[in-house]
């Protein structure tokens, strides 16, 4: 992030708290209950976010050399991803070309051949078929046209990029609209991956994204945890076409004020947050990140999983090879035990069918974009406000 949007950023910080006013969506919206519920909503969304939208699989630092390789099923697709000799990364169907079973089944390492444990058809990073025990016996075939099926893939600011339609296209602009410059500037393609941990829990993929969308609950829900550290009630908020930022305030920001501008950073007063749509949560620390990637269950939209994975700058780390731990614990404490424990409550009670709606404040602006992009993108209405927006 450039300094002078730093200086932006925590001089409107700075100004909300002085005059105690928050970010404004300028009005209520209602969300019906069936935003969460409803299963033929969920399948239009597994098909055209999921299944038919490039996906966030990782980060640079997943596939850290060449031979290193990645597997992942979380969008309904079995995929391996591959850096080849050259440090080129691929990404294929993790499917054998001869009877279709998986190729790799770990979730991550680091190798230059793969080869199907059921006939040991092997294939190279760059997927091609390169071994065929007993090809006499099998018949002649054409190796050139028997590699790995590909499947789009890009590497791109530091992530990983997968779409799971072999015909589909990555469009890096319009994918990172809106915040590329400020991820070109945190330079997160040197970042190592410290830890990784997925939460399986009982809400719509939508409701767990909502906990990460709004700061009123600080004061509240997190009085113990976060409201420890943070400004609660106040918002630096910036939204694209479909993706966010938003800036969180830390406490730390009343020491800026003594300070000159050309000291003040953004990690002194203020936590940025990055929405990628569709499901991709990026909260930014000092020399390091939590990378959330929040998937439907593809048959229950009152389940949902996400995927949290820690970088950390490599001489963070070596500084502190703890560092990985303490914070990825301290994350969950808060995600797991206290937003996402409060938000199941809030499936059950949506699922009952006796709750029509849920209510989005005027200082709430961050769930008013990402659900009108959601609806914008399945051809729906936006969600109406309820009171003139003066």
């Amino acid at each position: 992030m450039k300094h002078a949007v730093q200086v932006e950023v925590l001089r409107e910080l700075l100004q909300q708290l002085d005059e105690g006013v928050n970010a404004d969506a300028g009005g209520v919206r209602a969300a019906p209950a069936t935003t969460y519920t409803c299963p033929d909503l969920a399948k239009q969304e597994w098909a055209r976010f999921f299944r038919g939208h490039p996906q966030v699989v990782g980060m640079s630092g997943d596939l850290p050399e060449p031979g290193s390789f990645m597997t992942t099923e979380d969008f309904g697709v079995p995929v391996l991803v591959t850096r080849d000799r050259d440090g080129v990364a691929h990404a294929f169907l993790n499917a054998c070309r001869h009877r279709g079973s998986m190729v790799e089944q770990a979730p991550k390492g680091r190798k230059t051949l793969f080869t199907c444990p059921f006939h040991a058809w092997t294939y190279d990073a760059a997927g091609a078929l390169v071994g065929l025990p007993m090809e006499a016996h099998f018949g002649a075939v054409d190796r050139a046209c028997l590699g790995l099926v590909e499947l789009p893939c890009v590497e791109h600011l530091g992530f990983l990029l997968v779409h799971p339609d072999p015909k589909g296209v990555i469009d890096t602009e319009a994918l990172f609209q809106g915040v590329a410059e400020d991820f070109e500037s945190w330079g997160w393609g040197r970042y190592v991956v410290g830890l990784e941990q997925a939460l399986d829990m009982k809400l719509n993929w939508k409701l767990a994204t909502d906990t990460f969308g709004e700061t009123y609950h600080f004061k509240r829900l997190h009085k113990d945890t976060l409201a420890n550290n943070f400004h609660g009630d106040v918002l630096s908020y910036r939204s694209y076409d479909r993706n966010h930022r938003m800036i969180l305030c830390l406490k730390g920001i009343d020491a800026l004020r003594d300070r000159p501008e050309a000291e003040w950073r953004i990690e002194d007063g203020g936590f940025p947050v990055y929405f990628l749509f569709p499901n991709v949560v990026i909260n930014v620390d000092a020399h390091r990140i939590a990378v959330v990637r929040v998937y439907p269950h593809p048959d229950d939209p009152g389940r949902s999983v996400s995927k949290i994975s820690y970088y950390f700058a490599p001489e963070a780390l070596a500084e502190n090879p703890a560092l990985a731990t303490t914070f990825s614990e301290a994350f969950t404490r808060v995600v797991a035990a206290e937003d996402y424990a409060t938000a199941e409550t809030t499936q059950r009670a949506l699922a009952s069918g006796l709750l029509p709606e849920v209510l989005f404040g005027r200082n709430e602006p961050p769930l008013h974009h990402y659900h009108n992009t959601f609806r914008k993108a399945l051809d729906l209405e936006p969600l109406p406000f309820l009171a003139p927006t003066s």
